[in-house]
């Protein structure tokens, strides 16, 4: 059961865990590391490594996305961004680049992305990542989906994204007709990544939509403001195991259907990854530590998507200066630091090996301790 705690006289509240508060345990058994494989597959779509690029525009240009895809993750373009905003929007992203991390820099963000979304841009924006040869993915938000859908799906696209802070199965509207998720992924002939969810319950009803994956978690990092404006913050190994729970009897209930569970929140280094992926998830959703690497369209300055709301932004802008290093040493290294920021990936291989499993799907049922 359950750890439930009083917090007041009929009241009470369930105990969650964040990644900090884990550590994995290795088993009897080690594994050289080159027979290690951290390769996944999204519906008919392989991936090298578990990563999703997280689609704010200070991390995910076109040119960024193809690249990620190159080296084995998923890239991922918000169709909602200033990339389709802007004919060319490197100018204004320089200009961001350079802003001091104060108010002015959010109100800045309004500014820039108050400029009306392009239809026009957003097939040019596709068939650019069309022409860098790998799968094709974007983002749309759910409040968005059914104006933008028609022309993201004439563009053709590989995989859809539908991510908001927090997206439910059952939105209720008094004034606008909402957005019928069953319904909308039924009719379509791709897969659709829906996201992000904080519990077992909105998980089990998000798969029961359709989606193939489920993005877990409100990419809370320590730059997110989420818990100030709405007093909403995830606990990400416990929404990852509850998660995991919803999908082990979502396979019961329809006698084998899988869903992904991609982990966005809370991940910074290698040791993250790993225990994000310890605790059931198939993937893990990148933001702020590819702002880290040079090919990053922002040089270096980092906001969530849901910093520029144009009425209530949600997340700090961040500037974090020189990159580490090439997009490809940050994933694979090699790294001259011992922090885990950088050969992200190769950590993980690392740790797969030490607790001797062959692959990702093994090294979800690797122990876990609490050490906090």
């Amino acid at each position: 059961m359950r750890d439930v705690v009083e917090i007041g006289l009929g009241k009470t509240a369930q105990r969650g865990y964040h990644l900090d508060d884990i550590a994995i345990v290795p088993s009897r058994r080690t594994r050289d590391v080159d027979d290690v494989s951290t390769s996944w597959q999204l519906d008919a779509y392989p991936f090298g490594i578990p990563c999703v690029g997280h689609p704010s525009d200070a991390t995910m240009s076109p040119s960024s996305a193809v690249r990620l895809g190159q080296l084995g993750g998923l890239g991922v373009l918000n169709v909602e961004g200033l990339w389709t905003r802007y004919e060319n929007p490197t100018k204004v992203l320089d200009e961001l680049a350079g802003l001091d991390e104060d108010a002015r820099a959010t109100k800045r963000l309004q500014e820039v992305y108050a400029e009306p979304i392009r239809p026009d841009l957003i097939a040019e924006r596709v068939r650019e990542l069309r022409a860098g040869g790998g799968t094709v993915a974007v983002r749309v938000s759910p409040q968005h989906t059914l104006a933008l859908a028609p022309v993201i799906l004439d563009a053709g696209v590989d995989i859809l994204v539908i991510q908001g802070t927090i997206v439910s199965a059952e939105h209720v509207s008094i004034t606008d007709e909402p957005l019928n998720l069953k319904e909308f992924i039924a009719d379509l002939d791709l897969p659709v990544i829906v996201g992000g969810c904080t519990d077992y319950k909105t998980a089990l009803h998000l798969m029961r939509t359709g989606a193939a994956g489920v993005i877990v978690g409100i990419g809370g990092d320590e730059w997110s403001t989420t818990e100030s404006v709405l007093g909403i913050r995830v606990p990400m190994a416990t929404a990852i195991a509850d998660a995991a729970a919803a999908r082990r009897d979502y396979l019961d209930e329809t006698g084998g259907r899988y869903v992904h569970l991609i982990a966005d929140g809370d991940i910074q280094t290698s040791g993250d990854i790993a225990k994000a992926l310890g605790c059931g998830a198939d993937a893990v959703m990148l933001g702020e530590p590819l702002s880290l690497c040079e090919e990053a369209p922002a040089g270096g300055a980092w906001w969530h998507s849901a910093a520029s709301h144009p009425s209530l932004p949600r997340g700090a802008f961040e500037v974090s200066g020189e990159p580490l290093g090439s997009m490809e040493q940050l994933l694979f290294g090699p790294a001259d630091e011992a922090d885990g920021q950088l050969n992200l990936f190769g950590g993980l291989r690392r740790a797969m090996a030490k607790c001797g499993y062959r692959d990702l799907k093994e090294f979800q049922k690797v122990g876990l301790v609490l050490d906090r």
